[in-house]
């Protein structure tokens, strides 16, 4: 973050979200009618199985266009492939992955690039059009909100017991599900009511992603850990132990930033911060329309969503978990 403070701000008339705010794309205006939302993000392996693995990344890549209440339309490939330790076949099964979702979601492959590199990573680039005039930013929120989760918690924490083999099938297979799934219907169901903001759940982790809204909005977010959505196995593994060294960045960046009442208990509080991989959006939307958000999104199969908190004024710190 130090190093973009320091770079050159473009100006320009047509840019409706830049850089300024963590917004999850940008967002750039073609005509009065069309804007055009920019997004890229890439990984290395989480899961063993290489089409899975493109599958994620995708569904990873796309979903920040789904928060901003866009529709993705074309993707490039982002690859960097050590050539000679892993089989080209593994490449394409990753390939074939990541094509599956991007279809999935409507949209198509146009090209991209691949470099030779020691470690396997994997990603895309993708645009998409939403109207200017309906672009869902991360700021916004209002005092009196409801926030709205609509994926369960806990995917970093269950990969890194992955990683040490010592997640359960059952656990992983769930895991699995929640990353390889689409915003897409959710994305659908939020722009049908009156969305104050929107942020999908990533590497921040749901504590970082709920600071960028607060700070951004001049609101303070209140968590209830009780209400969060979690993947089966993901508490009793936290318990355990099994967390990210990005749990401890986003731990230690926070540390003055968010309240954490000592009720919570360790295990919902390592989870609030754990770096989620295709997790879901949080959206911000008026007091009386949470309720019916909630049952429209599980109506359509977002099975998971949940109001798991509200916004007030601003308070002592940004983020509050309680």
């Amino acid at each position: 973050m130090h190093v973009l403070h320091s770079l050159p701000k473009f100006v320009h008339e047509d840019v409706i979200v830049g850089t300024e705010t963590s917004d999850d794309a940008g967002v750039f205006r073609l005509r009065d009618d069309l804007a055009i939302v920019n997004t890229v993000d890439f990984f290395t392996p989480i899961v063993d199985d290489p089409f899975v693995f493109g599958q994620i990344a995708a569904a990873n890549a796309l979903s920040d266009v789904y928060a901003m209440g866009g529709e993705p339309r074309t993707t490039l490939n982002i690859v960097a492939f050590p050539k000679g330790r892993i089989g080209i076949e593994v490449l394409g099964e990753i390939l074939r992955g990541g094509a599956e979702r991007v279809a999935r979601a409507g949209a198509v492959v146009i090209g991209g690039h691949t470099i030779i590199d020691e470690e396997l990573k994997y990603g895309m680039a993708v645009t998409g059009v939403v109207h200017p005039e309906r672009v869902v930013r991360n700021i916004g929120v209002r005092p009196g909100d409801v926030l709205v989760l609509t994926k369960p918690l806990g995917t970093g924490i269950v990969t890194t017991a992955l990683k040490r083999r010592k997640a359960s099938a059952a656990n992983v297979r769930a895991a699995v599900a929640s990353m390889v799934a689409l915003n897409r219907t959710a994305s659908d169901v939020m722009r049908t009511f009156d969305v104050h903001a929107c942020s999908d759940v990533t590497g921040f982790g749901l504590l970082g992603h709920a600071l960028e809204m607060a700070a951004g909005s001049g609101v303070t977010l209140v968590l209830r850990a009780g209400k969060l959505p979690l993947l089966p196995g993901a508490r009793r593994l936290a318990e355990q132990g099994f967390l990210t060294g990005g749990c401890r960045r986003n731990r230690d960046y926070l540390a003055d930033k968010v309240g954490i009442d000592p009720a919570v208990g360790r295990a919902l509080t390592e989870i609030a911060f754990d770096p989620q991989t295709s997790g879901g959006l949080l959206i911000a939307v008026p007091k009386d329309q949470g309720p019916r958000l909630v049952r429209h999104l599980k109506a359509k199969g977002v099975t998971s969503a949940g109001a798991i908190g509200y916004a007030t004024a601003r308070q002592d710190v940004w983020v509050k978990l309680v």
